[in-house]
C-alpha cells in the first residue's frame, strides 16, 4: 500500500510548465504553457518562461508543504535549458522540504499516467507528441521501443507544415479542423518495419498545389495511418491485446478513431486517457514519482543531472517486477492452421500457405488499395529475387493483387530460438540480401524462421531495391531495435549478427557505421 502523503511533480521538458500533487489520486494540477509569438519553440525562450512562471505554478498546487513526502521532476528527454530550469527548482524544493528527490523519465510517465487513468494493464503504447513518436511495450522488465520516428516527431511534422501555410502554433488542431472539410490527396507513405519517417510526407504536402483542406486531410490520413500500422505491427509482434494512446497528438479525434477501428478489427481493447493527461502535465510526473518511490526508487542529488536524450528503455521498471512475457512467446504461432499478422492472414493449404492481405478500415479506401497492391507485387518479385541471390525464401506458387500462395516454411521464429548461432546465421543471410541490392524493410525477429540450422527470410511486403547505404543501415537498425526489445542478451547477439553479416557482405562495415549514426540521431527534435 502507498504510504500516506503526497508527491509533488514538476514537468517542463518543452513548451509546458506544469506542477501537480498526487496522493491516492490527483489532488491539484496547474500549468503555464509557453506560446511563441511566431515560429516554433526556442529552448532558451521556453526556459526563461519556465523560470519566470515557476514560483506561481508551484504556489498554486503546494498549499500544504508538510503533506509532501517527495518531489518528482522530469529528468528527460527534453530540451536542455528547460530541463535544467525544472531540475534546479525540484532540487531546491526537495532540500527545503527535507524529502526525497525522484528523477522521472518523461516518456515512461506518459505511459504510467495513461495506465492509471484508463485502467489498462499491459498495452502496446503509441506515444505521439510534438517531439516523439514511438511504439512501446513492456517486455523483459523495461518499456521497450519497438519502433519510432527516424527523423521528426508527428507533432513537429504537423507544426512544420502548419507554419509553411501561415497557420499559428500549435498547428495540429488547425490541421484537424481544415481536414474535416477536405478530401485527402495522395502523399508519400513511409513505414520501415515498425519505424516510420515524416520528412518526405511533410515536404510533399508543402509542395502540393491542392486546396489547403484537401492537403490537410491527406497529411493527417497518411501520417496517422502510418502510426496505426506500426502500432498494429507491434501488437502482432508482442502478442498483446491492449493499445494505449498517449501524448499531445493523442487528442486528435481522427487518430483516436483510426486506432479504435484497428483494435476492433483485431479484437483488442483501445484506451485513451482524458485530455488533461494527454499532453505534457505535472500529474504524470507526480504519479510516476509516487509508484517509483513506493518501489524504493529515489534519485540522489549527485545523480540528478538532466538527461536530454533519456530513453524509456534505459529505465528499469521495478514497480512492475514479476510480470511475465508469455504473450510475447505465443505471438505469431499457428492456431488451427491460421495465423494473423499485422497486415495479412496466413492459412495453411497442404504443403503451402496462402497469405492474403486484408483491407484496413482505418485507412481511406484509395490509400488502402494502393498499399495492398504495391506490397503484394513487391513481395512476390523480391522473394524470387532474393532466392536467386542465394537467400533462403519461400517458393512462390501463385499471386493475385492481394494474395500470394507460397511454400510453407516449417520451423521456429527467430525470436523464439535466439542464440549466438541462430543470430549469426541470420546476419549471414541478411548480408547476402544486401549484397544483392535488396532491402528487406521489415527485418524483425518475427520475420526470420529457423529451418533446421538455416535462416529463412519471410514477409517481404516492405522490401525494395536500393544501393544506398542509408537504406541498408535502416534495415540493420530495425533488426537491432527489435532484437534489443526481445532479449536481455542483446550485446552478444548483436555481435553474432555483425560477425555473420560481415562474413557474407563486403560492404558491411560501411553499413554498420551508418547504423550507428542512425542510432545516435536525436529523437527529441
Amino acid at each position: 500500500m502507498p504510504e500516506p502523503g503526497q508527491i509533488l511533480g514538476i514537468e517542463g521538458t518543452a513548451w509546458n510548465l506544469s506542477a501537480a500533487l498526487f496522493g491516492d489520486d490527483l489532488v491539484a494540477l496547474h500549468s503555464s504553457p509557453y506560446s511563441p509569438p511566431h515560429g516554433g519553440i526556442h529552448p532558451r525562450d521556453a526556459a526563461q518562461h519556465h523560470a519566470s512562471a515557476m514560483k506561481e505554478v508551484i504556489a498554486r498546487v503546494l498549499t500544504e508543504p508538510a503533506a509532501v513526502r517527495a518531489v518528482a521532476f522530469s529528468q528527460g528527454p527534453g530540451l536542455g535549458p528547460c530541463l535544467r530550469t525544472v531540475a534546479t527548482a525540484a532540487r531546491s524544493l526537495a532540500l527545503s522540504l527535507g524529502v526525497p528527490l525522484i528523477g522521472v523519465n518523461h516518456c515512461v510517465a506518459h505511459i504510467e499516467i495513461g495506465r492509471f487513468a484508463t485502467g489498462c494493464a499491459d498495452p502496446i503504447v503509441l506515444y505521439a507528441s510534438g517531439a516523439n513518436t514511438q511504439v512501446l511495450g513492456f517486455l523483459n522488465a523495461r518499456y521497450r521501443i519497438f519502433g519510432e520516428t527516424l527523423d521528426i516527431g508527428i507533432g513537429n511534422a504537423l507544426d512544420k507544415f502548419a507554419r509553411s501555410k501561415g497557420l499559428s502554433h500549435p498547428g495540429g488542431p488547425l490541421i484537424e479542423e481544415q481536414a474535416r472539410k477536405g478530401d485527402p490527396v495522395d502523399l508519400p507513405y513511409t513505414v520501415k518495419g515498425m519505424d516510420l519517417a515524416f520528412s518526405g510526407l511533410v515536404s510533399a504536402a508543402k509542395d502540393s498545389r491542392s486546396s489547403l483542406p484537401d492537403v490537410c486531410a491527406g497529411l493527417q490520413e497518411t501520417a496517422f495511418a502510418m502510426c496505426v500500422e506500426v502500432t498494429e505491427r507491434a501488437l502482432a509482434h508482442a502478442g498483446k491485446d491492449e493499445v494505449l494512446l498517449v501524448g499531445g497528438v493523442g487528442a486528435n479525434a481522427r487518430l483516436q478513431e483510426m486506432l479504435r477501428t484497428m483494435c476492433e478489427d483485431r479484437g483488442a481493447s483501445f484506451y485513451v486517457p482524458e485530455r488533461k493527461y494527454l499532453g505534457d502535465n505535472g500529474a504524470m510526473i507526480a504519479y510516476t514519482g509516487r509508484i517509483m518511490l513506493d518501489a524504493g526508487v529515489e534519485t540522489p542529488l549527485d545523480a540528478s543531472q538532466v538527461r536530454p536524450g533519456f530513453r524509456s528503455d534505459d529505465v528499469e521498471v521495478v514497480w512492475r517486477a514479476g510480470e511475465d512475457d508469455r504473450a510475447f512467446h505465443r505471438a505469431g504461432t499457428m492456431a488451427g492452421g491460421i495465423a494473423r499478422g499485422a497486415e495479412a492472414v496466413v492459412t495453411v493449404q497442404g504443403a503451402d500457405v496462402k497469405k492474403e492481405r486484408i483491407s484496413k478500415r482505418y485507412r481511406v479506401p484509395s490509400l488502402d488499395r494502393r498499399i495492398i497492391a504495391e506490397r503484394t507485387r513487391a513481395e512476390a518479385r523480391l522473394i524470387a529475387a532474393a532466392r536467386r541471390a542465394g537467400v533462403p525464401t519461400p517458393v512462390i506458387r501463385d499471386i493475385t493483387e492481394d494474395t500470394i500462395v507460397m511454400e510453407q516454411i516449417e520451423g521456429e521464429m527467430l525470436k523464439h530460438v535466439l542464440s549466438v548461432a541462430t543470430v549469426r546465421e541470420a546476419g549471414s543471410m541478411v548480408g547476402r540480401l544486401h549484397a544483392a541490392g535488396i532491402v528487406h524493410g521489415d527485418l524483425t525477429t518475427s520475420n526470420i524462421i529457423m529451418r533446421d540450422s538455416r535462416a529463412v527470410l519471410i514477409d517481404f511486403g516492405l522490401s525494395f531495391v536500393s544501393p544506398e547505404i542509408e537504406a541498408r543501415g535502416v534495415d540493420v537498425h530495425v533488426f537491432f531495435q527489435t532484437l534489443k526489445s526481445t532479449s536481455p542478451a542483446f550485446p552478444e547477439l548483436k555481435a553474432a549478427f555483425v560477425d555473420g553479416y560481415r562474413a557474407s557482405f563486403a560492404g558491411a562495415d560501411d553499413v554498420l557505421v551508418r547504423e550507428q549514426e542512425i542510432e545516435r540521431r536525436g529523437r527529441y527534435l
